[in-house]
């Protein structure tokens, strides 16, 4: 257990670097678009504080790809179902999705959730054919 307490931190420290970034980012499509041209000192320091905390736990549970006893499904459960309660908490907390779009952001986030793992399944597939190719054409 301890390993895995240890991976996540690992991770989570690798990826909370980019918080800041991805925040600015936020920011300036933000002001772009007009739909918020002041912010406080305050509502600046506590977004780069909650969007660092997102991209530490968003990239230290990937570590769950580490436990050989979880199958792969159950491994995929948990990451869809804690990537979507860290963003969905951090947006609902920050007032960065109102309240009554929760149903569209939850349809839009098993969608994208789903597609990258379809990507993921189809790439894999892909080199494990050109492999098994590959060896019986050594045989």
């Amino acid at each position: 257990m301890k390993k895995y307490v240890l991976e996540f931190v690992k991770r989570g420290l690798m990826a909370a670097s980019g918080g800041p970034l991805i925040l600015a980012i936020i920011y300036g499509v933000l002001e772009a678009t007009k739909t918020v041209t002041v912010l406080t000192p305050g509502e600046a320091c506590m977004g780069i504080v909650f969007i660092t905390v997102m991209a530490f736990i968003a990239a230290g549970i990937t570590m769950i790809y580490q436990v050989e006893s979880l199958p792969l499904s159950m491994a995929i459960l948990i990451h869809g179902g804690v990537l979507y309660l860290d963003y969905l908490m951090i947006y609902l907390l920050n007032s960065w999705l109102p309240g009554n779009a929760v149903g569209i952001f939850t349809i839009i986030f098993f969608a994208g959730f789903a597609l990258v793992w379809l990507v993921i399944y189809l790439c894999i597939r892909v080199k494990t054919k050109k492999l098994n190719e590959k060896m019986k054409a050594r045989q």
